[in-house]
């Protein structure tokens, strides 16, 4: 399981400052009904971690609860142009747009997240606390109000 303190432990690790508390399993949203298929079979989670000058995406190692010691995806805070987060079905999409390219990032809500993948990642099965759960509403309003900022 990928405790919290130790995921900010190694995002630190890797020379960035995590934002205490803003951090939420993520995975790639498909763009398409082939993509969904494919991501039903065999699918890639993520930490979206907001640290001091960037979003960045910490893979876990497979399905395994625990998380590699990588940056996948690092996207400076000054490059967003905009973030848009809205309610889709089981889930929330992410939509990053930077001056590069647009992101599309899926999670799970938190009302069903103990059931799902998003719980057994973050701790559920030794029945530590699901910090996916604990930082959705906060993580996604912060994510929203960068939007301010600009």
């Amino acid at each position: 399981m990928a405790k919290e303190k130790e995921t900010w432990d190694i995002i630190e690790k890797m020379g960035y400052i995590p934002k205490k508390n803003q951090s939420i399993v993520v995975s790639y949203a498909p763009q398409n009904l082939s993509a969904k298929l494919l991501k039903f079979f065999c699918n890639q989670f993520y930490v979206l971690q907001i640290c001091e000058a960037e979003i960045i995406l910490v893979p876990f190692k497979d399905i395994l609860p625990t998380l590699k010691e990588e940056i996948v995806l690092k996207i400076p805070l000054a490059s967003i142009k905009e973030i848009e987060v809205k309610e889709s079905g089981l889930n929330y999409n992410i939509n990053i747009e930077t001056e590069e390219a647009r992101i599309l990032l899926t999670t799970e809500q938190k009302e069903l997240s103990n059931l799902r993948v998003g719980g057994y990642l973050t701790g559920l099965t030794t029945l530590s606390k699901n910090w996916h759960k604990e930082n959705l509403d906060k993580t996604l309003a912060t994510l929203t109000a960068l939007n301010l900022h600009k």
